[in-house]
Order: structure tokens, then sequence, then C-alpha cells
């Protein structure tokens, strides 16, 4: 892909150029003030950097947004075909123009002034963006309002740039799924090695940032969703506990573990995105058991220095079966070493894979209800407002919906009963056992330690329509199933391709987290700029 894509120099100081996006830009055209750039490029723009350039006059938001949109313009369906995005806010540059004139006037409202920002199809926004989960069933679904963590970040000045594709449904409809595809988007690709997959289910979001098609994401994990996209892309992720982040307006798959959290290109952008998207929300039950433990500014825990003195047990047997990637944890944990931090090696959990089995049955039980409770907020105008209605309507669209995977995760959860029934409640004290007090919990107090490290996932597999997703390992699932935080933060390549390393502790440790990542950020220097390679 040519540079001249990437790099604004001052000749985009003129309005001619800095609107010249063909097709995706189609919000009317607004002129812009003549302030000279120099050599300001989209790629690996920091929301503190950003900052900077707005303060000091080398750039507006107007013109950011732009760059952005004509990013997405010259990669999304075109040259690479990273098909990240669905869909574009029309009104991002009316926004953009607006919120550089109330910088000029009263000043930013904060550090997320004026940064244009992207968010998963499956929470609800306004502006006229549809919120669909990628599937067609969905199509023209328009909320009346933003959910309430979006709502957040746009009163902080964020701009919605508009909707990132991901994995149908957030990954929750076949086991043998294709990670990145959806009917709706088709299949996204990994800008490293476009052959590969990028993971899911937030995988647009994970593309976009990593492919610097925005400033910074927000996802959305159940089980991987976050931590997993994002160590294959080379990003940030962050999934915080459940609860301390609003899921009111986002299409559902469990209330025991959903969460939305940021995708970043820095754990210091990811603790800026937190801080805004965290707080209280009456309308979720998880939000009420948080407590007085929500914060308003994670940045004030980053610690360049933050490993120093820190206990951390290393979790082997997620990757026991391959003696590679088992080397390659074997470099991170040295550089752990090195900065300072005290290791436990290995720091096991007895329960390791027990969860798998009680974990399947209660996502059966919770999508169900769940997503029928959603559904049943659509308008009467849609066709489907139930599970059943949803497994009929792919079955009418099959060409389109189910031409390469089936649905096989929908009618084994259409097949269950209430959350009443004793095999549920069983399941969800299973799953509770085996990841919280037999499990992180026991090996975090049995060890004294602050946090559970290991590689987040294997490196991105061959996207394979035929035969679906290939398991290339993750540690995911521990955290996931009890609802605790976890991090993920570029570790280097793997033959060409991006791994990251996890911290995951026990439930409000985010302080923590963000404390052990941004040291880690710091000596490990491991995220690179995507180079959208057809393979490796």
């Amino acid at each position: 892909m040519n540079r001249r894509y990437f790099i604004i120099t001052s000749a985009l100081a003129t309005a001619e150029t800095a609107l010249s996006a063909p097709r995706l830009a189609t919000a009317k055209r607004t002129s812009i003030k003549r302030t000279p750039i120099t050599a300001v490029t989209a790629e690996e723009l920091s929301i503190s950097a950003i900052a900077e350039a707005y303060t000091n006059g080398r750039l507006t938001s107007l013109q950011l947004t732009q760059l952005y949109l004509n990013r997405i313009e010259a990669l999304n369906r075109q040259g690479p075909n990273l098909r990240a995005v669905l869909e574009i806010n029309v009104r991002a540059l009316k926004i953009a123009a607006a919120l550089d004139e109330e910088r000029q006037q009263r000043g930013p409202r904060g550090p997320l002034h004026g940064i244009p920002i992207l968010i998963k199809d499956n929470i609800e926004t306004a502006d006229h963006l549809m919120t669909t989960a990628g599937s067609l069933a969905l199509e023209g679904w328009y909320a009346a309002q933003d959910a309430p963590l979006i709502a957040k970040l746009r009163a902080a000045g964020a701009i919605i740039l508009g909707k990132t594709n991901l994995s149908e449904w957030a990954n929750f409809r076949s086991t043998h799924s294709s990670s990145g595809w959806s009917a709706r988007g088709g299949q996204a690709r990994n800008p490293y090695a476009l052959n590969r997959t990028p993971s899911g289910s937030s995988s647009g979001s994970a593309i976009a940032v990593a492919a610097n098609l925005c400033a910074v994401a927000v996802g959305s994990e159940t089980d991987g969703s976050i931590v997993s996209p994002a160590s294959i892309n080379g990003i940030v992720g962050f999934k915080p506990t459940v609860g301390l982040v609003s899921r009111t307006g986002m299409v559902p798959i469990s209330h025991s573990q959903d969460t939305a959290g940021p995708l970043a290109r820095s754990v210091h952008d990811a603790a800026i995105m937190l801080s805004v998207m965290s707080g209280k929300d009456g309308s979720d039950s998880a939000s009420s058991a948080v407590g007085e433990r929500f914060e308003s500014d994670y940045t004030r825990f980053l610690n360049n220095d933050g490993l120093r003195g820190a206990r951390l047990g290393i979790a082997r047997k997620f990757f026991a079966d391959n003696a590679s990637l088992d080397h390659h944890l074997d470099h991170a944990v040295a550089t752990l070493k090195q900065a300072g931090a005290i290791i436990v090696d290995p720091a096991d959990m007895e329960t390791h894979g027990t969860w798998s089995a009680p974990e399947s049955t209660v996502l059966l039980y919770e999508f169900k209800a769940n997503l029928n409770d959603y559904l049943a907020r659509l308008p009467s105008t849609f066709a489907i407002h139930t599970l059943a209605d949803l497994i009929r309507f792919n079955e009418a669209h099959s060409a389109t919906e189910l031409r390469l995977f089936d649905q096989e995760l929908l009618r084994q959860a259409q097949a269950k009963g209430s959350l009443d029934e004793a095999a549920y409640q069983e399941a969800r004290a299973e799953c509770l056992k085996t990841t919280r007090t037999k499990g992180i919990d026991a090996v975090l107090n049995q060890h004294k330690l602050d946090a559970i490290v290991s590689l987040t996932s294997g490196p991105a597999w061959l996207i394979d329509p035929v035969n679906g997703d290939y398991d290339t390992g993750g540690c995911s699932s521990p955290a996931a199933i009890a609802g605790y935080p976890h991090v993920t933060v570029p570790c280097g390549m793997y033959q060409g391709l991006p791994v990251g390393l996890s911290f995951f502790s026990t439930a409000f440790s985010e302080p923590t987290l963000f404390k052990l990542a941004s040291g880690f950020e710091h000596v490990a220097k491991g995220r690179r700029v995507p180079r959208f390679l057809a393979s490796v």
C-alpha cells in the first residue's frame, strides 16, 4: 500500500485536500481553517499526541477525522480489503467541526475531546448508525439513543466515527465459524497477513486500531472477544471486571460474563478510555454490585517501573503442548525478571480446563434468556423478537446467512429451558468454583501473587471458510468466566505474527493490572506496525 494514503503534510492544510474522501465521508462538507500541518501522520497517533497537536494548532478534530475517513476509504474495501468497518457516521465531520469550535471557545472537555473512535456493531449508538451484531436479521435497527457507555464517551467529547465488523452474533452461532465473518460485513482480515484471521469477536475494532483507522475503539467480550483479537492484531486490549462498564444497549450473550472494554495501541490510551467508559448504571444489575469501586482516572496507576517488586505467577498449562510458544513465553518471563518482577513459575490452577463444560451450559441458557429480552425491545416492524424467530430468519435466508457455517449453537440454546432449572444453576456454581475460589483466587492466595501471566493466544491461523477456526490456544476463559479483569499487551512477533502477554487477577484489580501492563509495555516495546502483507 502506497504511503501517500498515510501521511499528512503541509499540503493538507487546504480545505480541498483535507476534505477529499470520495465515498465514505458523506457528511455535508465544512470548510476548515488553513492551519499548517507538518508531517502529522495517522500512524500510531496516541490520544496524548493528538491532544498536543490540537493544542499547538498543528491539527484540528475535523482534519484528523477526515484523515481517518481517508484511511478507511483506502484500506477497508480497497487495497488490502480489511473489511473492518461496516458503516461510517455521516455526521462525523459536522461533530468534529463543532468540537473544534467548542475547544476554541471553552477549552477541551478532557483527553477524549475531538478523538475519533470506532464502536463494535453490537453496541447501540445514535447518529443513525445501525446495531446489527453483523446479522442481516437486524439490518435497519437504529437505536433511538446511545447505550450508556457510548453516552459517556460522547459526553467526554469523543467522535463516534462508525461501527466495526465482528464475528456475527459475537461468535455465538456455530462451532465451525470463521472469526471476523458476518453476513453483513463479510470476512475481516488480519492487517499483518491478509490470509490470516483477525480472531474475534471484536475483530473489526481490533483491526481498525492496529491499522490506524481510528485513535481507539470499543470492543466487547464474553470469553476472549477483546483479548484474543487484541493479541492477534498486535494491540492492547482490556477486559474489565463485569459490571464496571454498563452493558445496557449491548446485544447480549451472557449476563454473567459480557462486558465492553477498550482496544488501543497503548496501555495509556486504554486507561483513558476505561476511565470514561466505566460508571454506575442502575439498569444493569452487575453495575450495582460494583458499589464504590469505580475509578475516575486509571491513568494515575500507570508506572513505567510498575513491574519492580511485583509477584507474578506464570500459568504454563495453556500452552504446555506447544514447545515453540512455551519458548516464546520464556522470553517474556525473562523480560519480566529483568524489569524487577518476582516470578513464581509455574503457577497453574488445579482446576485448569475443568470450566469448559459448565461454561458451555451457562452460555446456552443465558444466551436464550438474554437475547429474548433484547429482541423483545425491537419495533413491531421487525420480523424477529425471539431467538426462535432468528433461527427461522437464518433458515429463510440461508444463501447469505448460512452459506459458510451453520447455527447449531442457536438451536442448542433454543432447546434450553429457563434460568430456574437446576442444570443451569449447578453449571453456574461450578463455573464460579473452578475459576474463582479454586481457580484464580486460589493461585493468587497460595503464592501471594499480584497477577497471573501467560501468553494471551497463539498466532493468527489461516482463514478457512470450509473448516472454520483453528484453535492456537488461549488463556481467556478463567478471567472471563469469573468476571475478573484481564489485559493483554503486545510482546513481540512470533514468526512474523503478533502475540500478546496477558495479566489477569481478582475482581476490581484494574489498578494493579494497569500498573503491571504499563511497566511491561515500557520495557518490552512489543508493538509493531502492520504492513498488510499477503502472507507470512
